[in-house]
């Protein structure tokens, strides 16, 4: 089982968001716990990262395999997320 490490920056991303969104965004962090390649999840190319779709929204994230973490560095809505 992995651990969850939510950054700062992407905590204030997440109380940002719209209420509905908030809580289907902190379900699908909290199951990367158990799954952190779900099959929804797609990586980011050039990158060491992955993209989660949640609705209109995406979690971005990168996985250490040898400490076991999870580390989610940002939540943004699709149009930004990429920048």
């Amino acid at each position: 089982m992995y651990s969850v490490c939510v950054l700062r920056r992407a905590l204030k991303d997440i109380a940002e968001l719209p209420k509905e969104y908030m809580r289907l965004v902190s379900q699908h962090i909290d199951e990367l716990a158990n799954n952190p390649r779900p099959a929804d999840a797609k990586k980011l190319r050039g990158r060491d990262s992955y993209r989660l779709r949640v609705g209109a929204y995406r979690v971005l994230y990168e996985i250490n395999d040898k400490t076991q973490v999870v580390t989610v560095y940002r939540v943004k809505h699709r149009r930004e997320a990429y920048r």
